[in-house]
């Protein structure tokens, strides 16, 4: 491989790691003003603009056209919907996170049971961010083998967050964002000049119909069900997720916090359309049944795009980065709720102080999340990240529902119990069908999910919060 290519990968993950210890190290100015409209924007696009949105877009496009975009396309519009429907709302409440709403609302228990849950999802979701990194250090480095590349992300993950890299969220997620979108946008154009243009595109792709029976062009290609509730999915779990939550909590105004989401709304979906094309691009000059779909977007950076080396380099560089750093930020926010909430809670003096104990969690979680990545199930980047969404979506979405539009109308055992019911059908329904193939459902997992969460609450807003007497 072409020694540029390396010099480009390691100026692009020095200048993004660099600058997260930089910004990590600065001392706050003790000001608690807000942040700006444009800040809002960095930050949840920042976050939710990772290797999902990339990597595994071009992923499930090799296969499946159109039905790629609902990860970007759904949060786009989770983030319409924020702006318009929850932002008044949820900064009302006066209270910084939705764990902390829901145990307000219905108590302690069902806070913690909620941010359990929440944390179950959170975790399933960083095996999609390991599986995208590791398509980054395959096609550097291909006789490596997929094990041996998830290993690597996750430990690179660690490093990232023991080095300060996480700490610098702000500044870093901008410039992590404006890397990714340069870099497919770029890729984006190339891949649809090297097959001719649109009316290629267009032709290719009817023939790839003919050859699959199926419409790619359709964003319904897997079926209604299955990607109607991926983009549900992400709706759900974008108004759920404390990440994004806590940027439109944090703006300055509602005004400032609404124009944000409103900008992510138009923003995300864009780049899925670029990972789209090169998806299929990729399609046209690969084997499908050889070919590891994991790297479409990597290989084609590396072998197909006709980039000069070294920004074939930076472009892999940011892509690596990005996952890196959403993967470890995710794997933070895991060691932080079960240290707060189940061990520092219990009341017990340890020898070890929080911050060590924090970081020894975030090795195990990571070391959990790449022996599952390393196992045959984890295969499909979407499939991950779908269901990691629609959990999170499963175990708050009623609940926060009920208490911003039904306040102190339903007593908290119900809350508890939506929480637990509605999770749980969702998460052993999606792994029988999505990933370990044992039933077949009609539906995505998160309908049957959120039907039981919605029933439950309603029940006990029927039953009113004073006449409950659930034990």
């Amino acid at each position: 491989m072409n020694v540029m290519v390396y010099v480009g990968l390691i100026i692009a993950i020095a200048l993004i790691v660099g600058l997260a210890i930089y910004t990590g190290a600065q001392k706050s100015t003790g000001k608690k003003d807000g942040i700006s409209a444009a800040v809002v924007a960095g930050l949840i696009m920042g976050t939710l603009v990772g290797g999902s949105s990339t990597v595994g877009t071009a992923q499930l496009a090799y296969n499946y056209g159109l039905s790629a975009w609902w990860f970007t396309l759904g949060g786009g519009i989770a983030c319409l919907v924020l702006a318009i429907f929850y932002i008044k709302p949820l900064r009302a409440q006066g209270v910084p996170t939705l764990v902390g709403m829901v145990a307000k609302e219905y108590g302690a228990t069902s806070g913690l049971a909620a941010s359990i849950l929440n944390s179950v999802g959170t975790f399933i979701n960083i095996l999609s961010q390991l599986l995208s990194a590791s398509a980054v250090v395959l096609v550097v480095w291909p006789t490596m083998g997929a094990p041996a590349t998830i290993v690597i992300a996750a430990v690179v993950m660690v490093l990232y967050v023991v080095f300060g890299g996480t700490k610098g969220a702000g500044v870093v997620g901008i410039l992590k964002l404006i890397l990714l979108y340069v870099s497919m946008v770029l890729c984006g154009i190339l891949a649809l000049s090297h097959i001719g243009g649109v009316g290629a595109l267009m032709d290719t792709v009817s023939g790839f119909n003919a050859e699959l029976g199926r419409n790619l062009f359709s964003p319904f290609c897997r079926g209604v069900g299955t990607d109607l509730g991926a983009g549900i999915s992400l709706l759900l779990g974008v108004l759920t997720t404390q990440t994004y939550a806590q940027a439109v909590l944090s703006a300055k105004s509602t005004s400032q916090a609404r124009v944000g989401a409103v900008v992510s709304a138009v923003l995300i979906p864009i780049i899925g359309i670029f990972g789209i094309i090169v998806g299929l691009y990729m399609r046209t000059v690969t084997d499908p049944s050889t070919f590891v779909t994991s790297t479409a977007l990597t290989s084609f950076i590396l072998d197909y795009s006709g980039m000069p080396p070294l920004i074939a380099g930076l472009v892999l560089g940011a892509l690596f980065i990005a996952t890196v750093g959403t993967g470890a930020g995710l794997a933070l926010g895991i060691a932080t709720i079960i240290n707060r909430e189940l061990i520092q809670k219990n009341g017990k003096e340890h020898k070890m102080s929080p911050d060590t104990i924090n970081k020894l969690l975030i090795v195990v979680v990571l070391a959990v999340a790449a022996l599952i990545s390393c196992t045959p199930i984890g295969d499909t980047i979407l499939t991950f990240a779908f269901m990691s969404m629609g959990l999170r979506g499963c175990t708050v979405f009623a609940p926060l529902c009920f208490l911003i539009w039904a306040k102190g109308k339903v007593d908290g055992k119900f809350a508890l119990v939506s929480i637990l019911g509605g999770s749980l059908v969702a998460l052993v329904l999606g792994i029988l069908d999505s990933i370990l193939g044992i039933i077949d459902l009609p539906c995505d997992a998160v309908f049957p999910g959120i039907a039981v969460g919605l029933i439950i609450m309603f029940i006990g807003l029927a039953v009113g919060k004073d006449k409950s007497k659930l034990a």
